[in-house]
């Protein structure tokens, strides 16, 4: 994608665009006066779950999660509706819409509308805007060299995904899969901004390293992974090793490739869940490590009970990412 945007950034830039698409991140930032910015977004996905209800829930947490990795607040959202002519119902549509319009009012936004058309393939989103300060923005651009970095979500559910359709997922791991995917990253933003966070993005289709490399490429900084810290699904990794896996697993693997570094021996499927495509992911954070181990412990008593610090920030010449035991 960069190289289909990136010479789009020769065009004059209007100073009170804060933040582009110059650092490929979750959001655009535009200054509306000194002390307020809109954080606009835009994501819509195909059905991950067969309960509609569910699915729109899904939908709208994952849309939501941008604005919150901006460390900015919804205000509006808009209904994005590619709905097929047959095979699915009307019922099933609006319960879609439903689900989405809970999480919508569960962040404390307002569904003011939406445009639908006809597709043969479903899928469903939000366009989303909010609101944060100039001076409090969050974007992958920031971390600095002895940030800790800390991960809110366990990583998996691309796969997770997968064994759903294949009815190979236990009950226990798809309900706390679909727990984790309903969650709002409100919670994660509104903390990491409180103790001082200096950078951020959710993670979603890029997978844990896909978005790890964006933040590095960003910060012009290297980052260090310590896998057993790592919240994960570990049925995720039997079903990788079952041959369970999404068509942009391979994608995102080649997206770092000549930037990923892994210092220990790893099984095949343990490297792959680090390509992993997620769907309403948790939050990365880059921030200073006197304030990690606070950070994390007042986002698992307000309910992130799966945050954990993961790594670390190194300096580096180029964007690179190291994985050790």
């Amino acid at each position: 994608m960069q190289e289909i945007v990136g010479h789009l950034r020769a065009g004059k830039k209007d100073p009170n665009l804060l933040v582009g698409f110059d650092t490929a991140d979750d959001a655009g930032v535009y200054r509306l006066a000194d002390d307020l910015a809109l954080v606009q977004t835009v994501d819509f996905i195909t059905p991950v779950v067969d309960d509609p209800y569910v699915f729109g829930q899904i939908a709208a947490a994952n849309a939501l999660s941008d604005v919150y990795a901006m460390g900015g607040r919804p205000l509006t959202a808009l209904n994005i509706c590619c709905f097929p002519h047959e095979g699915v119902t009307k019922r099933d549509l609006a319960r879609i819409l439903e689900g989405a319009m809970e999480r919508v009012e569960a962040a404390k936004a307002v569904l003011v509308g939406g445009h639908s058309v006809h597709d043969e393939e479903m899928k469903f989103g939000l366009s989303v805007t909010g609101i944060v300060h100039p001076d409090r923005i969050l974007t992958n651009a920031g971390a600095k060299p002895g940030d800790r970095l800390i991960l809110t979500k366990p990583i998996g559910t691309g796969a997770i995904i997968g064994g759903l359709r294949k009815n190979l997922v236990r009950d226990g791991t798809a309900e706390k899969a679909i727990r984790w995917m309903v969650s709002l990253n409100d919670r994660a933003g509104r903390i990491a901004s409180e103790h001082g966070a200096r950078a951020a993005t959710d993670i979603t289709g890029f997978g844990l390293a896909g978005h790890a490399f964006e933040m590095a490429r960003a910060s012009g900084v290297g980052l260090l992974f310590r896998y057993g810290s790592i919240p994960r699904y570990e049925e995720a990794l039997a079903l990788i090793a079952e041959g369970v896996k999404t068509a942009n697993t391979a994608l995102n693997r080649e997206l770092v490739a000549g930037s990923l570094e892994i210092q220990d021996p790893f099984r095949p499927e343990e490297e792959t869940l680090l390509f992993d495509p997620q769907t309403s992911g948790g939050l990365l954070i880059s921030l200073p490590a006197d304030r990690a181990e606070g950070c994390v412990r007042e986002m698992r008593a307000a309910g992130d009970t799966e945050t954990a610090i993961v790594g670390e920030v190194l300096p580096s010449d180029r964007p690179l990412i190291f994985i050790r035991r």
